[in-house]
């Protein structure tokens, strides 16, 4: 049986930037073992598998080493694909049934619009290893369900540091997102990097789940609902990010298709 998989750069309109994502649509269910496998062979960040189901699809995301409950960036891939290849029409919703409930993705103009879960991060006292780890001192470390929510200095500390890994992944929590404002005369409001060595990936290229954390975070200190977000990695990243309270997030950035093949399998 074919098994087609498609490679897309997400949160980026331009080929070979943004975060890729490899998405598998699936004829039926295939088990743990064998999608586990496909995202390690794939070697990217993250891996979706989509199988359809009543009114949408059923959508699990695997890094190369783990299945992971949220990924932004590989549901909108995900959504570029339904579209992009037909599965859908460009005014049909695309409803995913995930491990954090239901998500919607909405086609809008050149954007892909996510709803996600808001994910608020409370004020805590981090081991003194961790400014060691990332080699910056912050202003202020909180923490939620991802893990650590770092906020530095200055936007050329974000770009600039350059975290020992192995320290990283030896902490308690490993997966830390660092973030701070954008310069002055800049087109963005914040920007930030998200390191992940507990989840096989030291720095992710863009990623939207932090960003449902990042949305809370500024808006406590900014007062305003809508902003404009960079992810600083070395590929880079927009993210257009809308919250105004509340328990949802949503999330809109651009994606393109960079290849297309089959899985040869047994």
């Amino acid at each position: 049986m074919r098994r087609i998989i498609t490679q897309v750069d997400a949160f980026t309109n331009t080929h070979f930037t943004g975060n890729p994502a490899a998405v598998c649509v699936l004829p039926e269910p295939q088990d743990d073992g064998w999608m586990q496998n496909v995202a390690q062979e794939m070697n990217l960040s993250e891996t979706a598998f989509l199988v359809k189901h009543d009114d949408g699809f059923n959508l699990r995301w695997f890094t190369p080493t783990v299945e992971v409950p949220l990924c932004g960036h590989a549901t909108l891939a995900s959504a570029h694909v339904l579209w992009s290849e037909g599965h859908l029409s460009s005014d049909e919703a695309a409803r995913f049934y995930t491990k954090s409930g239901i998500l919607i993705a909405k086609l809008q103009g050149e954007w892909i619009e996510l709803d996600f879960p808001a994910n608020r991060s409370q004020a805590t006292v981090a081991p003194p290893e961790l400014s060691e780890a990332l080699g910056v001192s912050y202003k202020s470390v909180s923490q939620n369900s991802l893990g650590y929510l770092v906020e530095v200095e200055s936007e050329e500390l974000v770009r600039q540091m350059q975290p020992n890994f192995q320290q990283l992944k030896n902490l308690p929590i490993s997966d830390v997102i660092v973030t701070s404002l954008a310069k002055s005369d800049s087109d963005y409001d914040f920007i930030s990097r998200f390191f992940a060595p507990g989840l096989g990936i030291n720095e992710d290229p863009v990623t939207g789940a932090a960003h449902c954390c990042l949305a809370p975070f500024w808006r406590d200190r900014l007062h305003k609902d809508e902003f404009l977000a960079y992810q600083a990695s070395s590929r880079g990243g927009v993210v257009k990010v809308n919250y105004s309270g509340g328990d949802r997030v949503f999330l809109a950035g651009q994606a393109v298709t960079v290849l297309r093949g089959e899985l040869i399998t047994v």
